[in-house]
């Protein structure tokens, strides 16, 4: 513990962040880009700005909540001053993927390209996130029996609390403005996105696919998801090399041709061009097959 602001779990076994805790009052922390070794979600609960993210640009305003993978980079310029909430933890303590079947978040609040990574925090939610806060706070100055799963599962009830809350809004939004549906053809470039991403890695293919220019759906790709073609099919192929650096010991080789890259080199290049880091310094910083241990 820092200060009553602040608070820290470090893994005794290489002395990096596990799990923490801090409240801010001004945009220091994220006024330059951030790629944490760690998930991050930030709760604003005052102020308004413009999130940087990956390849994008949104709106934020009180009460959105931020949620952001690790090495995802992200930045925010504040309109209005911002005080809020952070909850930072690192794969070791809690993977996301290996919990999928309990918590769900993984493709809702992490690792989901085709939406902004932040939900709208309701009266009734908000309500629920205070008094899990409140709990680990208390918890984290409690060096008692059974610390860590009880932060664990404190830290369950929120990713689960923000999953449904996102999940939720996302079809309301639906019913309420059937024009902001997803045209037929964005929903059939997901599906063969997410048949083809290790086979198929350019624009062309998948406009090709739907039957339609290149061009043309790439303005529609960009209107709606706020980002290029390009930028998606990218997106999705670093997600799975990134899940596989973690996940197995398959070698860059071994992942690079799992993912269609015969050229290990090419695709070395690839991944760091787009993650900002290599894979060894992904492995070595996030972790490398401790998930199922």
């Amino acid at each position: 513990m820092l200060n009553q602001n602040t608070f820290t779990l470090i893994n005794p076994q290489n002395e990096n962040l596990a799990f923490k805790l801090f409240a801010f009052e001004s945009n220091s922390h994220f006024d330059h880009i951030q790629r944490l070794n760690y998930y991050s979600i930030i709760w604003l609960q005052k102020g308004s700005g413009t999130l940087k993210v990956d390849f994008s640009e949104y709106s934020f305003s009180e009460g959105n909540l931020f949620t952001f993978a690790p090495y995802q980079p992200f930045m925010l310029q504040e309109k209005e001053k911002i005080e809020g909430i952070v909850l930072n933890f690192h794969p070791d303590f809690f993977c996301i993927h290996k919990h999928q079947p309990e918590v769900a978040c993984n493709g809702v609040l992490f690792n989901n390209i085709y939406q902004p990574p932040f939900v709208q925090v309701d009266d009734v939610s908000a309500e629920t996130f205070k008094m899990i806060v409140g709990q680990i706070k208390n918890e984290m100055q409690n060096l008692a029996l059974a610390q860590y799963e009880v932060l664990v599962s404190y830290l369950k009830i929120f990713l689960i609390t923000a999953s449904r809350l996102k999940t939720a809004q996302n079809t309301e939004i639906g019913k309420a403005f059937p024009e902001s549906k997803e045209p037929f053809i964005l929903q059939n470039l997901k599906n063969f996105i997410e048949l083809h991403f290790k086979t198929k890695h350019s624009a062309s293919d998948y406009a090709n696919l739907l039957n339609i220019t290149p061009k043309a759906l790439g303005k529609i790709t960009k209107s709606h998801f706020n980002k290029t073609l390009t930028d998606l099919i990218s997106e999705r192929i670093i997600i799975e090399a990134k899940r596989e650096l973690y996940l197995t010991n398959k070698s860059v080789k071994e992942i690079a041709y799992t993912l269609g890259y015969e050229d290990e080199h090419y695709f070395s290049r690839f991944f760091k061009n787009n993650a900002d880091i290599s894979q060894q310094t992904y492995r070595d910083t996030v972790g490398f097959a401790r998930a199922m241990a």
